[in-house]
Parts: structure tokens; sequence; C-alpha cells
């Protein structure tokens, strides 16, 4: 049976409101007491960003574009004859072989004994032995589909390969998902590339620069991000400068677009965000749904 908390007599003025539910009032059910937005409180869970700590945090979405740009620019030499397949796989087998020793130097979590080389030594002849077994397949995989075809079907690999890249990840060995799907399809994008080359030595060469690129150096540059700022920037800066050469052998006007899709990347979509932080408006208060605390917060705050 529920209270009766109205007034006693038509002139009393009614009694003041409780935020009760088991009572009867004397206000309608939708009243809104004066003290209601009292506890409303903006912007709780939001964290100020300032522009060139986001600038920095950006250079992993221009390394990553960059890379698609230095891959596309030395199939083009490749495919006009301007490169032979021998310099690039000189150039595959250096950039590597550098990198690798990087890597294994900074890394937060070195390989630690020569058997556990060994074993990366064991894996990196089995990817050899598997492109070279694949060569043959690739180079005649998309004979009966149209260039334009394959050129669609690149660009649009290229896109989900920046799209599900894991930019914000520090991890230098594990690959999770959707960072897999990104690798995959950096992948499709060069197989489907290579298929247009002429000879077996040109696929191979290219397709193992699509490992460099798209498997080996995503956790390089992640190892060097974690190292410091400093060399994360220099990969950038190295990523950039060998785009700029590599499209100014093929078109000036390209070199034009990268460096303004760059500048637009790097630059003025951080100053967007921030710009546009200020109408960041979230309003939580006593009528959002009770949150449960998490086991390790209820101990620390006993």
């Amino acid at each position: 049976m529920r209270e009766d908390a109205t007034a006693e007599h038509p002139g009393d003025p009614p009694p003041p409101w409780r935020k009760l539910l088991y009572i009867k009032q004397a206000y309608p059910d939708n009243y809104v007491d004066g003290s209601f937005l009292d506890l409303m409180r903006k912007n709780v869970n939001v964290r100020a960003q300032f522009y060139w700590p986001v600038v920095l945090r950006t250079c992993a979405v221009s390394q990553q574009i960059s890379a698609i740009v230095v891959f596309v620019g030395v199939f083009t030499l490749l495919y006009a004859k301007d490169m032979s397949a021998r310099t690039l796989l000189w150039i595959d087998t250096v950039a590597a072989s550098i990198g690798y020793v990087g890597w294994d130097i900074l890394s937060i979590d070195p390989p630690g004994t020569w058997m556990q080389r060994w074993r990366i030594i064991q894996r990196v002849v089995v990817i050899l032995a598997t492109l070279a077994g694949l060569t043959p397949v690739l180079q005649t995989l998309t004979a009966a589909i149209s260039s334009d075809t394959i050129w669609a079907l690149t660009a649009i690999m290229f896109l989900a390969n920046v799209a599900f890249h894991d930019f914000g990840s520090k991890d230098v060995v594990n690959v999770r998902f959707p960072d897999s799907l990104s690798i995959n399809a950096g992948i499709f994008a060069s197989v489907l590339l290579a298929s247009r080359l002429d000879s077996g030595e040109e696929v191979f060469s290219l397709m193992l620069f699509a490992v460099d690129m798209f498997v080996l150096l995503p956790p390089f540059r992640r190892t060097y991000r974690n190292f410091s700022v400093v060399a994360d920037v220099s990969i950038l800066a190295l990523l950039i400068g060998l785009s700029v050469l590599l499209f100014s052998l093929i078109s000036p006007s390209l070199v034009v677009i990268y460096i303004l899709s760059i500048v637009f990347v790097n630059l003025i979509c951080p100053w967007w965000l921030i710009h546009a932080q200020k109408y960041k408006s979230e309003i939580r208060g006593p009528w959002d749904e009770a949150r449960i605390a998490r086991r390790a917060s209820i101990h620390s705050a006993t």
C-alpha cells in the first residue's frame, strides 16, 4: 500500500517533493525538481588533446600511406622496365637485413638466444621457398582479367590496408585483428600488381618487396616508435624522401599530390581535431544507467 504525501487541506501548500516512487505525491509523474541538474557533469571522461602530440601520433598514418606510395612507385618502375628485378632483389635483401638488425637491437623483447634467431632464419627460408614456388602461378593468376579491373581492385585493397591497420598498437611481435586484415589486403594488392609483370624474376622480387613493406615494416616501425620520437619521425622522413624520389621519376604532378596529401593528413587533420574538440559535449548525471565497478577498483577502494 502506497503512502500518501499530498496536502491535508486543499489550501495548504504541498509538501516538498521527494525522490521516492512508493509514495503518492501532489506532483505530476514528469515533475523535475530544481536540484535535478545539480549532479550533472559535462565532459568527465574527455581528454584534452594538444596539437603537436596529435601530430606525432599521426606520423603512423603518414608512414603507412608513404609505404604504399613507395611500393606503387617501385612497381611502376619495374613495370616500365626502368628498374631491373636484380636491383630490386638487392634492395629487398639490404632493407630486410638492416631492419632486422635494428629490430633485434632496439626491441623491448629481443630474440635473446641464437636458437631463436636460427628459427627466424628458418622462417625466412620457408618464405623464400614459398614465393619461389608460387611465382609461376602468380605470374598468370589474372591473365583473363582486364588491367582496369586490376588497378581498381588494387586501389580498394590499398585503402583497406590503411583503414584496418592497427596504428595504436605497440606490440612488435604479435599480430591481432584487424591488423591481420590490413596485412592480407596489402599482400593481395601486391599479388594483383605482380600478376601484371612479364618475368618470374620480376614477380618474385616484387612479392619479396611486398613482404618487406607490409609484413616486416610495421613491427620495425613500432619498435622505433617505442624507442624514441626522433626515430619515429626519422622513419617518416625516410619514407617521404623515397616516395618523392620515386614519384619524381614517374610524374612531377604525383609528387605535388603526394606532398599535399601528407600535409593534409599530418598537419591539417590534427588541427581540425583540436578545433572540433571544443564542440565535444558529453553529459552525465544521475539519470544514467548504473555502472558496475571493476573488481580491482573495489579492492583498491576498500
